[in-house]
């Protein structure tokens, strides 16, 4: 078989989508948390995710969220509009529950005496500092949180305002 005829592997697939949709393109703010994930940094001076490791990171999210057995276990969050329809159709994709609106309701994992009270296994959030009272609402109950990070996001969970 040639090289022109040889077809990419799956890996190489998914890296070459993660490419077209520019989903290694950081911002000009760096986190000193996320130093380890950027490769380079452009001209005009945003940074640049390493590809290998945002698909390492893509493969272990996806092997969570497969270990929960029931769909509506998970919890999707995003108080930033840009995610909006993302955490959409990811819900009716996945059968997860998302939140209606783009405010997080205080007490809805940690307050049992509240109506919208829920008891999910996994919580996924757009963005850890915009959603940053349901990740923090998780760390209380010890509900594993998969956040989608920028370069200058924190990995870190602040329990102070």
């Amino acid at each position: 078989m040639s090289q022109q005829d040889r077809r990419p592997t799956r890996k190489e697939e998914d890296i070459l989508r993660l490419l077209a949709t520019k989903a290694h393109y950081g911002t000009r703010n760096l986190n000193h948390s996320m130093k380890k994930y950027v490769e380079a940094r452009t001209p005009e001076g945003v940074h640049i995710f390493n590809v290998d490791l945002i698909w390492q990171k893509i493969k272990i999210a996806a092997r969570i969220i497969a270990t929960v057995k029931n769909p509506e276990d998970v919890i999707v969050v995003s108080a930033r509009p840009y995610g909006q329809r993302a955490v959409v159709k990811f819900s009716k994709y996945t059968g997860a529950l998302s939140t209606s609106t783009s405010r997080w309701t205080p007490g809805t994992l940690t307050n049992q005496n509240t109506k919208k009270h829920q008891e999910p296994r996994l919580l996924i959030v757009t963005d850890p500092r915009s959603d940053r009272q349901a990740v923090v609402e998780a760390s209380y109950v010890n509900i594993p949180t998969i956040a989608l990070c920028d370069t200058d996001s924190s990995l870190a969970v602040s329990y102070t305002h």
